[in-house]
């Protein structure tokens, strides 16, 4: 569904944000596939968490709301190591940095003179 909705609003010319894990090549290689479909350029910026205690602190006292399954530390570490390596380029943003700075990076990667 998140395709259909991305590759319509692709076609009518707008830019499309996939806030996604995408922890597989195979979704990233369909977002390429897709920006390639439109002729337009992928950005890809990861968001990690540098340090595990801050990370699994975050998770435990995140709030999911109705309708999401809780996940737990003990399902989220072992996801960290099948995460697949990006072949190509990223920015990698670390939430341990401060925020403002973060947000000042990836504006400047997105910003159409950069």
């Amino acid at each position: 569904m998140a395709e259909v909705v991305a590759d319509g609003v692709l076609g009518m010319g707008q830019g499309v944000i996939v806030d996604a894990v995408n922890a597989v090549e195979a979704a990233r290689g369909q977002e390429r596939s897709l920006a390639d479909h439109h002729g337009v350029p992928v950005v890809s910026i990861e968001v990690v968490c540098s340090d595990p205690l801050v990370h699994r602190r975050r998770l435990e006292n995140r709030s999911w709301g109705k309708g999401f399954a809780e996940l737990t530390w003990e399902v989220v570490e072992p996801l960290r190591e099948e995460f697949a390596l990006w072949p190509d380029h990223r920015l990698v943003l670390d939430t341990m940095t401060d925020l403002p700075l973060n947000v000042a990076t990836a504006l400047g990667l997105l910003s159409p003179t950069a």
